[in-house]
């Protein structure tokens, strides 16, 4: 998958097969408009294509609301590859893109693209106001010469797969329910920092991971969880999120205790997927009660652990 970071014109001179969207956390039905897109392409002879945008629309359309991102770029991008287009576009979005019509922006797409076919979802809206809906994007198709396609919401279960619906199962710490939307488990990925030491004295020594702010973080709580080293190595963890208590914390932190590994992880990248919740975080009496019940955590993620294994 080769990537580009803008609509250049002439980007590319093969005919193409589009899919347009935000594609936060990449969920299901981001999969199966993706793997339309390729597999259309692929019968046509045609190039793939994916075009997203960073930053995230939001962040310019409502600039005093956080984002709550499921993926962070990275995170979006690797799933992205995963399902093999040919082609990756992570255009800028400025307040400049924002006020173009969706005539505009389509022409910007069509210098750079020779478009053929494009795939979106059934509720796709671009260009100022969202007028560029389907209905209208089909009115420009006849103009510029590309058919279009829409798929409807992805279920599971009979619910429709969304951003919005993963965001409040992760925000509510339901990650067995998100990743069920995902069709992965939900993930956090950032750096290794330094922090106060204080797992290494009680015996369960941490990773501090340090994750962007606009990425959502599961509820505060207990978490069992793999975590993806950047040797490729991949670790059974015990992750806590939360202010730690017991130790009158007052920062919100993501920490993975790595079940029987040792090394040094400071200042590397980590991944860490999210596979079910044990419990809330609460303060304990003491720092021996606190010991006692992440040993009960650390035993119960392991025969957890067993069972996913199997």
């Amino acid at each position: 998958m080769q990537i580009a970071r803008d609509l250049t014109p002439g980007l590319a001179s093969r005919a193409t097969v589009l899919t347009i969207g935000r594609f936060d956390g990449v969920h299901l039905g981001h999969q199966q408009l993706i793997r339309t897109t390729v597999e259309r392409a692929r019968a046509l002879d045609m190039l793939s294509a994916v075009l997203t945008w960073e930053p995230h629309p939001r962040a310019v359309l409502q600039p005093d609301q956080p984002l709550q991102l499921l993926s962070d770029l990275d995170e979006k991008i690797e799933q992205i590859r995963r399902l093999e287009p040919d082609l990756l576009i992570i255009a800028p979005f400025t307040p400049a893109i924002r006020n173009l019509t969706a005539a505009e922006y389509m022409a910007l797409i069509i210098a750079a693209l020779p478009v053929r076919e494009i795939w979106v979802g059934e509720d796709f809206a671009m260009g100022r106001g969202r007028e560029g809906d389907i209905p209208r994007l089909m009115e420009l198709g006849r103009e510029m010469g590309f058919a279009v396609g829409a798929l409807s919401k992805y279920k599971v279960a009979g619910i429709p797969v969304s951003s919005s619906r993963i965001r409040e199962l992760v925000l509510a710490g339901n990650v067995s329910g998100a990743s069920a939307l995902l069709g992965r488990p939900f993930a956090l990925r950032g750096i290794v920092t330094r922090g106060d030491g204080r797992g290494r004295l009680i015996g369960f020594p941490t990773a501090n991971v340090r994750v962007s702010r606009e990425v959502v973080l599961p509820a505060n709580g207990v978490y069992v969880c793999r975590a993806y080293l950047a040797t490729g190595e991949v670790v059974s963890a015990v992750t806590n999120i939360g202010i730690r208590p017991t130790f009158d914390g007052s920062q919100r932190v993501v920490e993975a205790h790595l079940l029987n590994w040792e090394g040094d992880l400071y200042d590397q990248p980590l991944r860490v997927e999210f596979l079910m919740r044990l419990r809330d975080e609460r303060k304990f009496s003491s720092v021996d009660d606190l010991v006692n019940q992440i040993k009960r955590d650390v035993a119960e993620a392991q025969a957890i652990l067993g069972e996913h294994s199997r």
